[in-house]
């Protein structure tokens, strides 16, 4: 039975977390760093454990501080939600013998679907479509270099313990293999600690398209459908959407089989998805295993929507030992849902990341919309973190509505005191090829810059209207009438 959760994350999928644990009853416990000493997870929690600087290695990365921490507060389990720590196995072992529950899948699991050669290998053995490509054992360069030859231009140099478009190199031509090679196991060992490198054919203009997964210790499994993740730049999610336009229902049908066979393969338990590259449309597409998050997605809400479950709960029941709250019959689709992710970047800058305080924060508030929102007014947006602000999720009985209302919702933010990607979002979500369900992987990277081109108000402008908000609500709380708000005729801005 657990009773206290520590959360070992910050920001949204901390307070994500910690407002499940209070729907069910379990007490929570926060972790932070001097950066986030006065963040929002940490007023939301029961109790809260400094964990040292702002620095993730000397904080959130920290495992030892954290499960210390778990042990002094009396913790029973601990939930990684995602990032920092989720996806190590040596953390998950460490919590199991500290007597902890992990909120996540066993260690032998993340550790098998941590390497990419060693999750290639499995999904092989378990019949799941693979992109043609090569392991070499002999990882010298000269090893990679035929194997590349082997699988033929243009393909991808990748990193084994590689994520986020780390390790990674496209490779054209002959003439820059050799430099590709050195690149990725360069940008590998310093990011992972692994040069270990694959080569991989490349799969034209595909769609990235993953379906969650759930599996118990009781020996079901169910896939959650999917969600369509084609809407990225330089390999980074943007806009998450499911149904995706591109599946049929026999489409669907298979790519959840083969999801569910991924999961199975590896003696999954608890959340987690299949990643898969989709390669043409119809009946007659082509997918193929690409990796699997061995944890909750910063989408999952997506999935949340479109099957009306809570994963967060069935996270924590499954970890106590429970059997999992619905079969696959249980689960069906309904309507449509799109997720947004928020970011204080500049996307006229070349999506540069923004750090500072924010002066003034309102959140959309409409039927059909749900922000999962890591700030409040006069939170510090960090520079040692990632620098999202909020996730929007709309759904409505069509993707049509849908995306409208996702528009609508994303125009009614006010935010000052940094520039936001408010801007871009909704020039991506106006576009015509996004409209039409068209949108690839490389979408973005080809036609992102001009939709990034919109400028932030200059510094005057945006102080002015700061100033002209604070007049008006003394005003009118001097003559108790409705206060004007001056933000209402800039749809969108973010300042």
């Amino acid at each position: 039975m657990i009773r206290n959760v520590l959360v070992a994350n910050r920001g949204e999928i901390a307070l994500r977390i910690m407002r499940a644990c209070d729907e069910l009853g379990i007490d929570t416990i926060a972790v932070y760093s001097d950066a986030d000493a006065d963040a929002p997870h940490v007023l939301a929690a029961g109790r809260a454990v400094r964990l040292g600087a702002p620095p993730p290695a000397e904080s959130y990365l920290a495992g030892d501080r954290i499960i210390e921490a778990a042990r002094t507060a009396g913790a029973d389990a601990i939930h990684p939600g995602y990032g920092f720590l989720a996806e190590n196995a040596a953390f998950a072992s460490a919590c199991q013998g500290a007597g902890l529950i992990f909120v996540g899948p066993p260690p032998a699991a993340i550790a098998a679907m941590g390497s990419k050669i060693s999750a290639r290998r499995l999904m092989e053995r378990a019949g799941v479509p693979v992109v043609p490509g090569e392991t070499p054992a002999d990882q010298s360069d000269a090893s990679i270099e035929a194997a590349a030859r082997r699988a033929g231009f243009p393909l991808l140099i990748k990193a084994s313990a590689g994520g986020g478009g780390k390790g990674m190199r496209m490779v054209r031509g002959d003439a820059g293999l050799a430099a590709a090679i050195s690149g990725a196991r360069h940008e590998a060992t310093a990011a992972f600690g692994d040069g270990t490198l694959y080569v991989e054919r490349v799969v034209t203009r595909p769609r990235h398209v993953e379906i969650q997964v759930f599996a118990d210790a009781h020996g079901r499994a169910v896939h959650l459908f999917e969600r369509d993740c084609s809407t990225q730049r330089r390999h980074q999610k943007i806009i998450e959407e499911s149904p995706s336009p591109a599946l049929t229902p026999a489409l669907r049908a298979l790519m959840g089989d083969a999801a569910v066979a991924a999961a199975r393969a590896v003696g999954y338990r608890n959340a987690g998805t299949i990643e898969f590259l989709l390669e043409g449309a119809g009946d007659q597409a082509r997918f193929y295993f690409l990796e699997m998050n061995t944890r909750l997605q910063v989408e999952h809400p997506v999935t949340e929507a479109i099957a009306g479950v809570d994963l967060v709960h069935a996270q924590l029941r499954v970890a106590e030992g429970h059997e999992l709250p619905w079969t696959q019959a249980d689960l069906h689709q309904r309507g449509h849902a799109i997720e947004c992710r928020v970011y204080a970047e500049d996307p006229s800058a070349g999506y540069l990341p923004q750090a500072g305080r924010i002066l003034r924060y309102r959140q959309p508030e409409r039927p059909g919309i749900r922000v999962d929102a890591g700030v409040v007014e006069g939170s510090e947006v960090s520079v040692h973190y990632d620098p999202m602000i909020a996730k929007v999720i709309a759904h409505a009985e069509t993707r049509d509505a849908a995306i409208d209302r996702l528009r609508a919702a994303l125009a009614e933010f006010r935010i000052l005191g940094l520039p936001t990607n408010i801007p871009f979002l909704l020039a991506v979500l106006d576009s015509q090829t996004f409209r039409a369900g068209h949108v690839d992987t490389a979408y973005l990277d080809e036609e992102g810059s001009g939709l990034a081109a919109s400028k932030p108000l200059p510094a005057a402008a945006l102080a002015a209207a700061a100033a002209h908000s604070e007049s008006a609500r003394a005003v009118s709380a001097d003559r108790s009438e409705p206060r004007r708000d001056p933000w209402a005729s800039l749809p969108g801005w973010s300042g």
